[in-house]
């Protein structure tokens, strides 16, 4: 048994065309991998398929160029440097292509890789006299028939390609992740766009001879997505995606000597392989991994029903905002909530549920377990028979509330009935994006109730202690600096004037503001999303908010 696998393993290095595929192989897995995590990080895939197709007309260019003049045939250097002016000649018409049409970019790449594909199998059919190209080899490639100077060819490729990454690889870096700002912190952003398509171009073409135009992009894509499931870093994404192209090659040309098949095709199946098998056990980012983190974690409408029941449980014992204050049990980070899992499964057997969930663990997962998860997350605590908030959790809530409130003055606002405004801000509420609630909150003049009088809570992430706060946003009895927002300020006012705010006149339509002097200045909603204040104090809550009318529910 082990002299039979040795065989099998050492055997194959004792011929000359394995020992050269392995080689060369390697060396273009290696350096594919590398600049192709560049590739797919642009979303380039689809541009490595046109330089491949296209290299056939540089390929016929440089072999009748050297027919013609030289009377030289299969010239690797003249065929090389015509791949190469191919693939550059395609990019650049597709991204004029692109500039002066109305069509997108990978329209613009599909309509010219063809054309100029098509213009290569026209040229070679034309002077099939002269040029001895066998377009099914250029197609399919054969990585076990590898010549000497195509073993050059990479050599001479991966060193340069691999010495510009190094080079430039701040550069290639920003402007992969963020064009914009590379070209405002004045890197040359096309520049270096063109450098990485002439560093793809040199890959395909020195890949092309060992595994063909088909199966090219999958050695300069595959490698790079596998290792892009298994890493956050660039660097580390390029290692593994040349780690990842080298076994393939390895693995794929044992099994192509080991059952008589193509080459290529054997390398790119291992690939491909490697490939599913990260997408379905990579730790982070693979299917496995989605799958266990979706059942461990608390559907978003139950979590939410959860939490602000516990905020109401604390408003209706009157319990503290902070914890320290007298009364309050020292639990860090919690308040007391005198509500049992038992209580709390009771209160949210009321809540509406969506009954078109595609998730079935939406529905089924018990609130007790979903209790247990949310402590594990820092938002509950569980002890002694009672759930608790801790501050995250108490925070998360508050937010929620927000959000039913404000879809309850929206909902008025359009005209709903007042019996209905309720059940239907409490399905509404878990939409509560921050872009939506602002907007919300702009077009209903930044209300500081909801229709039944109850207080809406501020968005404490306009709020930071350094912060410029609009005067829309602020409430009667905070205090602060002048300033404006990017021009002159409102007549009446300087930068730099100590103000309060006073109560909002003309239904909450007018804003104003107390100057030390005693005089009082009013401003419609544009003004007051100009005037900035900072160094604000806001008011303290004087009194707790009216009660509810009994029998009126309230989130």
């Amino acid at each position: 048994m082990t002299g039979t696998l040795s065989h099998l393993l050492l055997a194959p290095w004792q011929e000359g065309f394995f020992v050269k595929a392995m080689l060369g192989g390697c060396l273009i897995a290696m350096v594919s991998g590398v600049v192709g995590c560049l590739v797919v990080l642009r979303r380039m895939a689809f541009l490595g398929d046109a330089l491949s197709h296209a290299m056939i007309a540089g390929v016929a260019g440089g072999y009748l160029f050297m027919k013609v003049l030289f009377g030289v045939e299969a010239h690797a250097p003249a065929m090389l440097v015509g791949s190469l002016i191919a693939a550059v000649l395609t990019v650049m018409c597709i991204g004029f292509v692109a500039r002066v049409a109305r069509i997108k970019e990978d329209t613009a790449i599909g309509v010219m890789y063809t054309g100029v594909f098509a213009g290569g199998v026209v040229l070679v059919s034309v002077f099939k006299h002269v040029i001895h190209i066998d377009l099914m080899h250029f197609i399919m490639g054969d990585v076990l028939a590898i010549a000497t100077a195509d073993l050059w060819a990479a050599a001479l490729a991966a060193s340069v390609v691999t010495a510009t990454i190094i080079l430039f690889f701040r550069a290639f870096q920003i402007t992969s992740f963020d064009p914009v700002m590379a070209a405002a912190i004045g890197f040359p952003v096309v520049l270096i766009d063109y450098a990485l398509t002439v560093c793809v171009s040199l890959v395909v073409v020195s890949a092309v001879s060992m595994v063909g135009v088909i199966l090219v992009v999958g050695l300069l894509i595959t490698p790079a997505a596998t290792a892009y499931l298994l890493s956050d870093r660039l660097e580390r994404m390029m290692v593994l995606a040349a780690l990842f192209g080298v076994s393939s090659v390895v693995l794929g040309l044992y099994v192509s000597v080991w059952l008589d098949t193509a080459g290529g095709g054997a390398v790119m199946l291992v690939c491909t392989l490697q490939f599913l098998l990260a997408l379905v056990l990579a730790p982070k980012y693979g299917m496995l991994a989605r799958r266990l983190r979706l059942a461990r974690m608390v559907p978003q409408q139950l979590a939410e029903d959860i939490l602000i029941e516990l905020l109401k449980a604390e408003d209706a014992t009157g319990s503290p905002d902070a914890p320290g204050t007298p009364g309050i049990p020292e639990t860090p980070g919690a308040h007391a909530a005198p509500l049992t899992p038992e209580q709390l499964a009771t209160a949210l057997a009321a809540h509406p549920r969506d009954a078109h969930s595609r998730d079935a663990h939406v529905r089924a997962m018990p609130p007790r377990t979903a209790m247990r998860r949310m402590a594990g997350q820092g938002l509950l605590l569980l002890d002694s028979g009672q759930v608790r908030l801790t501050e995250a959790g108490r925070t998360e809530a508050t937010r929620i509330r927000r959000a039913h409130r404000l879809w309850e003055s929206w909902l008025d606002h359009l005209g709903e009935p007042a019996d209905a405004l309720h059940q239907k801000a409490q399905a509404l509420e878990h939409v509560h994006s921050p872009e939506a609630l602002d907007y919300l909150d702009d077009m209903l003049l930044h209300p500081d109730t909801d229709p039944h009088g109850e207080p809406i809570p501020r968005d404490p992430a306009h709020f930071a202690a350094d912060a410029r706060i609009p005067l829309s946003l602020l409430r009667a009895g905070d205090c602060g600096t002048v300033q404006c927002a990017g021009r002159a300020c409102p007549a009446g006012l300087v930068p730099g004037t100590s103000v309060e705010v006073l109560p909002r006149l003309d239904h909450g339509r007018t804003w104003q503001l107390r100057l030390p002097d005693g005089t009082v200045r009013t401003f419609d909603h544009a003004q007051a999303d100009a005037v900035l204040l900072e160094q604000v104090s806001l008011a303290e809550d004087r009194a707790a908010p009216p009660a509810s009318p009994p029998g009126k529910p309230v989130r």
